[in-house]
């Protein structure tokens, strides 16, 4: 029989190994996405068109509320999480227009 303590020690090597991975992925993820609104952030400012899209943010905030919920994910978490990145996005946007 295989020591508890060392299967303990395994399983939470391999769950950790696992975390490590996923972080990799959103961070350049992440890396990606800004470039992309970094992108939009120079149209905007090129055609003198805002910095935020409130329309915009509302259909992705339930786009993403609807992923969360068929992804096993705290809607309130992920609607947090967007507006978290959404006024990151803006503050770049408006550095933009400077």
């Amino acid at each position: 029989m295989t020591d508890p303590t060392a299967r303990a020690a395994a399983l939470l090597k391999e769950h950790r190994n696992s975390i490590d991975r996923l972080d990799a992925i959103l961070v350049y993820t992440l890396g990606e996405r800004f470039m992309h609104t970094k992108a939009v952030g120079a149209l905007k400012a090129e055609h003198d068109l805002p910095p935020s899209d409130p329309a915009r943010e509302e259909t992705q905030i339930a786009r993403l509320t609807a992923l969360a919920n068929q992804a096993d994910l705290d809607p309130e978490f992920a609607k947090k999480f967007l507006n978290f990145i959404i006024q990151e996005v803006i503050q770049h946007h408006k550095q933009h227009q400077l």
